[in-house]
């Protein structure tokens, strides 16, 4: 009975321990490796695809994190990482250990993420360093403006990875897209790598600061190339990379997508 009552304790105990110590890790990993990166960049150890110095601080921030989370991450479908060609890798989303899991297996790649997310201190500047793209969601001139330049970079060969459905969600269920990926993708004529990730919920899911150890499994699926879309046929690209990643949840876990893959404001804009 003492040892019946002392597991859920030490099991409480473990688990504080482990957020903790994913806290003090994220927090030395941003002090080191966010000032190394805007230092290779102003230093211009950059180039089309990020930068080779930039490009380790982000994967080993990544991993460190998953590391201290006691995360492991199984990659499926290397074979279908992008090589001599801008990609557009388009993820899934229901945890921030989505990024970290991604960031930590992909070779020469950055995001693009929400400008709220610059404004975090030391993270936000390191972030901006490495290359990662913040686009202000409510100016839509200046995200058209931000895509524009991102679009000719993938045309020279940087890989970019986006989350359509714009924020993190409660379940794996997929939601619907938003427009702004794929447009992205047609206007730089690069292939979409649809992304799926499954286990990051199990390790922080969203409205969470408490950290669980756990496998992410990221399944990288075949390429759909953009060749013959335009502006016009762009939902035709949602709908395709949309019912690929519903299909492998689907078949792999279980889980049921319902609904449009179009969100309804991607569905009225011009």
């Amino acid at each position: 009975m003492a040892l019946a009552l002392t597991l859920p304790a030490a099991t409480i105990t473990f688990r504080s321990m482990r957020t903790l110590l994913s806290a003090i890790t994220l927090w030395f990993a941003t002090i080191f490796l966010a000032p190394l990166a805007v230092f290779a960049s102003v230093l211009g150890f950059r180039d089309e695809k990020g930068g080779r110095v930039q490009q380790w601080c982000m994967r080993t921030w990544a991993r460190c994190l998953c590391a201290a989370a006691g995360a492991q991450v199984i990659l499926h479908g290397a074979e279908h990482i992008a090589k001599g060609q801008g990609t557009v890798y388009a993820s899934n989303h229901v945890s921030w250990f989505d990024v970290f899991a991604i960031a930590s297996v992909l070779p020469r790649y950055t995001f693009v993420a929400k400008a709220e997310l610059r404004k975090i201190p030391i993270f936000g500047w390191g972030a901006e360093g490495a290359g990662v793209v913040f686009l202000a969601r409510d100016n839509r001139k200046s995200a058209f403006e931000s895509y524009q330049q991102v679009a000719g970079k993938i045309r020279r060969g940087l890989n970019v990875v986006v989350c359509p459905e714009g924020t993190r969600g409660m379940s794996y269920a997929l939601r619907p897209f938003k427009k702004g990926p794929f447009v992205l993708a047609i206007a730089a004529g690069a292939p979409v790598v649809p992304v799926v990730v499954y286990g990051a919920r199990e390790v922080q899911p969203k409205g969470s600061f408490r950290i669980h150890s756990g496998v992410v499994h990221v399944h990288l699926l075949e390429p759909v190339p953009t060749e013959g879309y335009d502006y016009e046929h762009r939902h035709a690209l949602m709908r395709t990379v949309w019912e690929r990643m519903a299909e492998l949840l689907r078949t792999e876990y279980g889980v049921v997508s319902e609904g449009d893959a179009i969100a309804p404001a991607a569905r009225q804009s011009a």
